[in-house]
């Protein structure tokens, strides 16, 4: 990266407040003291001053902290500038693999020791518990490094022999500028893994987190720029800007973007894939789910329950592949629920930068309001809701709830929060129907004691990944794909395909004396 250009530089800041890419953000009386929203466009830092029309909030204590802002319409422009301008120079694509690798690798020590600070940004923010953004951090610096491992390896290129002896060879080459949209329930690990495999391709990258929760993907992204400044790099090679779906929408909508990595809301997935569309370009999409647990008559009932409120409490509820049907034989449905509560009410709900909070608020208070008004429509359907435990009443708390009683016909779409319905059945085969009965195929789980048969449960579910006992947020190998079916989204994830979707690949070779009608 070039040296910051004065002119697009920070702006001034009143006296004391975090700059861009502090180390680490300050604890200050009255609580955490998060930075300045700022983007980084062609090497340059500057704060954001275009108002988005709400306001942040500390989750914790439910009070706002500031006007949200975003980058505005001229910086989202340099930036895609700046990123085409390097595309088609070809700086970055032409660094071979080996020493593109390193430079990654680079990348990764400087994340990883900016590590602490971006895991506590990313609890203050988004209110997940800070032992759970401290298990995802092995993702910030991990990213980079399996990337730089994929170089080495020479994923991107490979021969393939003809029959006349000669080479068929197969080079992977970068689409273009990248565009990485991440959410507000995880951002700066999604972000580290969609920009490490996008550099690795030797894309320019730009970065968008949500306008929620912009400050752990803003740690990461100075720790990036930090690496790739000390290796004299242009400043168009990574750069964050921040914003809302208007900014998305100026990435994504601009023909100089030539690949768009999103993870997102369903409305907000479809309006990328239109636009990604009309240009021809490639897109990937995860679009979230409602995902079934479903539990075998010979289950254990510990082993469900532990499944069953992991699901429900992990991230707050707040992510992806969290629980949406909790599917439980009928005669031992009261078993399976009084257990379930029984574990959620042993949890510790608090502040999420608290070390022993289990369990934290919802990121926002609209967002609250949005989660509470899906479940009291369940109840107004004739459900019960079921709730164990006690949450404060200062901050976006709302107590993980289980609804029973609540026909599957209204539990088929996303709440993306702490609630779940719970339905019974008499069959496995009513249970397979239940469980494949959502347009969403992401994520299902399984539970019983025979695990072949309940591997032969899993075989029959439509979702991307099916777990047998087990409800953690990592996937089941490190070099599975991460796939979606029907609204859950479109195109694989994974260390390896991630990789592989910001390249389009290029066969060269001779073909020596080959001719039509066998004439020479």
């Amino acid at each position: 990266m070039s040296t910051p250009n004065p002119a697009a530089g920070p702006a001034a800041q009143p006296p004391g407040a975090p700059q861009p890419g502090d180390r680490p953000a300050t604890a200050r009386s009255g609580g955490f003291a998060p930075p300045a929203v700022a983007d980084l466009v062609d090497g340059g830092w500057r704060d954001c001053a275009t108002p988005l029309g709400f306001a942040l909030e500390d989750p914790a204590t439910g009070r706002p902290v500031g006007d949200a802002v975003g980058s505005d319409p001229q910086r989202v422009e340099q930036a895609v500038t700046a990123a085409a301008a390097l595309h088609t120079a070809g700086t970055w694509q032409r660094v071979p693999a080996a020493e593109r690798a390193d430079l990654l690798d680079a990348v990764a020590a400087e994340v990883e020791a900016a590590a602490p600070e971006i895991t506590a940004l990313e609890a203050y923010a988004t209110g997940v518990p800070i032992r759970q953004t401290g298990m995802l951090s092995v993702i910030l610096g991990g990213a980079f490094r399996l990337a730089a491992m994929q170089l080495r390896e020479g994923w991107l290129s490979s021969a393939m022999p003809r029959e006349d002896g000669r080479l068929a060879h197969v080079d992977r080459l970068p689409w273009g500028p990248a565009a990485c949209l991440v959410p507000w329930n995880a951002p700066a690990p999604m972000a580290a893994h969609k920009a490490a495999n996008a550099l690795a391709a030797g894309c320019p990258t730009i970065v968008k987190p949500s306008e929620y929760a912009p400050y752990g993907t803003q740690a990461l992204a100075a720790a990036v720029a930090r690496a790739l400044a000390a290796a004299g790099l242009p400043g168009g090679l990574f750069q964050l800007v921040h914003g809302d779906a208007g900014t998305g929408a100026r990435l994504v909508r601009d023909p100089r973007v030539r690949a768009v990595s999103f993870t997102g809301g369903l409305a907000s997935g479809r309006a990328v894939a239109a636009a990604c569309a009309y240009d021809i370009k490639p897109v990937q999409l995860e679009l979230g789910g409602n995902n079934p647990l479903v539990v075998l008559p010979d289950a254990d009932t510990a082993t469900a329950a532990r499944a069953a409120a992991d699901l429900l409490t992990t991230l707050n509820g707040q992510w992806c592949r969290a629980l949406g049907r909790l599917i439980v034989p009928a005669d031992r449905a009261e078993e399976i629920l009084r257990a379930t509560l029984d574990r959620v009410a042993a949890l510790r709900a608090g502040s999420p930068l608290d070390p022993e909070t289990d369990y934290g608020p919802l990121v926002h208070s609209g967002h609250r309001a949005r989660v509470a008004a899906a479940r009291d429509a369940l109840t107004a359907d004739g459900g019960t809701a079921h709730t164990a435990l006690a949450v404060p009443d200062e901050g976006n708390f709302l107590s993980p709830t289980l609804v029973t009683g609540v026909a599957p016909a209204r539990t088929v779409h996303e709440i993306f929060g702490p609630v779940a319905a719970v339905h019974t059945y008499p069959t496995v085969d009513e249970a397979v129907a239940l469980a494949n009965g959502t347009p969403y195929g992401l994520e299902a789980y399984v539970c019983g004691a025979d695990e072949e048969q309940a591997l032969a449960v899993a075989r029959r579910l439509t979702a991307g990944e099916v777990k047998v006992n087990g409800s953690s947020i990592m996937s089941l190998h490190l070099f599975t794909p991460r796939p979606a079916w029907g609204l859950s989204g479109y195109s694989e994830e994974g260390t390896a395909e991630t990789l592989r979707f910001f390249t389009n690949a290029r066969v060269v070779g001779v073909e020596g004396g080959f001719a039509l009608h066998g004439r020479p």
